[in-house]
């Protein structure tokens, strides 16, 4: 079949790798190549052609085929050309059959051994980063490490008894700290632009129940490496905020302002009608939900309903700066095991100073609820999303507030399948009517820490139930879960929902062992 050739331009793309020549992200690799392979909608998901490997050089594909955009031949077919010149990406767990016989802990426990990848030898051709230890990816579509689900797939590791699975995942984002200076939203070479929600100072904590204290003393490295990433101190990303009594808070940014290349026409055909200026700023906010793990909800909108309106950079987010206070206290416990006493000292202040800045600045005390702040309008935000919850879950709230947070939590976002992620139903994956397995996680974990333990055992119920009862339908784990219409599949986003799911089993695998 022939196809139109697109004539664009390259999009910007710097390789930040000791070992540039490893890390150049597609786009740069292929240049119009690229562009009309992913404008023209050769494979239905972007995400598929990042993920091919190369037959032969990079540099010898993307010369002839500029040889041929010249003077094309009249049978031509574009599709023809990327099947002989790349291998596509193969999914092994495409031959896994499900036994619906076998009950979900059961599945699960050999899902593990689907899901689970070896360490990987350098490809010459692929955009993967080789990680040195083996690795549970999620599932479908996602056939890389993803850093934020690792935590919760940790979760069920644990319950499963695979604790040398978690100690190999802890020590693969170790060396990605080492090699990258931050953990990349997933080890492609196109997304080392960002990283995912800092979850790395959480994965220590389930290692040390195992391994003990000491395991702080022996990550100190990456800890801080973590640390300085997100406080601008080795990368211009801008993540930090000075609010103006001179308080630190923090935000997602990505560092390009470039289509992503895993979803290449969906960012170009958003940015088509807008002014230069403003589609760098749509690129860049795109890219920094996918930063948050939240891509795409009205979360990031400013207009609270279309996707055009992203500002997701103009959030200091509720979720994240929670994040970066345990990262913050486990430096402190860090560097007073190693007997730095000064430095334990100079972190746990800081963090201090973090919680009174998120008490003080993304609280509504008006409804008990936590909010994003919005720099821009120098305003909470009005969008009312479960992330709210964060500073329950971290125990940095004070507990008189959370009265009215479970009131909220009850009224407001419990649903017959478990808590939806927000209140509106825009289309978007990470708003209603969906549920996900981190965020139920968050919310019960949350509700516990403050006595409300009735609430937390019926989200725990409804998420179990709903869980089960997919499984018992499909033979499935999937990605997220519709909470609202429990006999409903969920939907909504740029692709199909996936399965397999390493986030879901870890939840439902830790919360089955809690709730029996």
């Amino acid at each position: 079949m022939k196809r139109m050739i697109y004539s664009m331009a390259i999009p910007l793309s710097i390789a930040i790798s000791a070992n540039a020549q490893d890390t150049i992200p597609p786009d740069k690799l292929y240049g119009e190549l690229f562009v009309d392979v992913q404008m023209n909608r050769i494979f239905p998901d972007g995400k598929t052609f990042v993920d091919c490997t190369a037959k032969r050089s990079p540099a010898e594909i993307a010369e002839e085929y500029a040889k041929i955009k010249k003077a094309p031949a009249a049978d031509f077919s574009l599709k023809k050309f990327v099947e002989d010149n790349f291998d596509l990406p193969v999914a092994p767990s495409d031959n896994y059959k499900t036994d619906k016989n076998v009950d979900v802990q059961t599945h699960i426990k050999q899902l593990w051994q689907v899901l689970k990848r070896n360490p990987d030898n350098a490809v010459a051709g692929s955009t993967l980063l080789p990680l040195p230890n083996p690795y549970i990816v999620p599932g479908g579509r996602f056939r890389e490490v993803y850093y934020w689900d690792s935590y919760f797939t940790m979760l069920g590791l644990e319950a499963s008894g695979e604790n040398a699975m978690i100690e190999n995942l802890v020590n693969n984002f170790s060396w990605l700290l080492s090699q990258y200076g931050h953990v990349p939203n997933g080890n492609r070479t196109y997304y080392l632009s960002r990283s995912q929600p800092p979850f790395f100072s959480l994965m220590l904590d389930l290692l040390a129940k195992k391994s003990g204290d000491k395991v702080y003393a022996e990550y100190q490295r990456p800890l801080q490496s973590e640390y300085d990433y997100w406080m601008d101190k080795t990368a211009p990303t801008k993540h930090v905020v000075k609010m103006p009594n001179g308080d630190v808070l923090n935000r997602y940014y990505d560092q390009y302002e470039t289509p992503r290349q895993e979803s290449y026409r969906e960012d170009v055909e958003l940015g088509a009608k807008a002014s230069e200026a403003v589609k760098k700023a749509r690129y860049r906010s795109l890219r920094s939900a996918a930063e948050s793990g939240w891509d795409f909800s009205t979360r990031w909108f400013a207009d609270g309903k279309n996707i055009s309106t992203i500002e997701t950079t103009n959030f200091l987010p509720v979720d994240l700066n929670c994040l970066l206070y345990h990262l913050e206290i486990t430096l402190s416990k860090s560097y007073k095991a190693t007997g730095d006493l000064l430095r334990a000292n100079l972190y746990t202040q800081i963090a201090e100073k973090r919680k009174i800045a998120i008490n003080k600045y993304l609280y509504n005390s008006a409804d008990g609820w936590y909010y994003d702040y919005n720099i821009s309008g120098k305003a909470l935000s009005n969008s009312m999303t479960i992330a709210g919850i964060a500073p329950f879950y971290f125990a940095l709230a004070p507990k008189e507030r959370i009265e009215k947070a479970a009131a909220i939590v009850e009224k407001k976002f419990l649903k017959p399948g478990g808590v939806v992620t927000t209140l509106k139903n825009s289309g978007q994956q990470w708003d209603a009517p969906n549920g996900w397995a981190p965020l139920e996680w968050m919310t019960i974990k949350g509700l516990e820490q403050y006595g409300k333990n009735d609430l937390a055992k019926e989200i725990a119920k409804r998420w179990i139930d709903l869980n089960i009862k997919v499984y018992k339908a499909t033979g499935k784990m999937m990605e997220k879960y519709n909470v609202e219409n429990i006999d409903a599949a969920a939907g909504g986003g740029e692709y199909p929902s996936q399965d397999g799911f390493g986030w879901t089993n870890g939840v439902l695998m830790q919360l089955m062992k809690e709730y029996p």
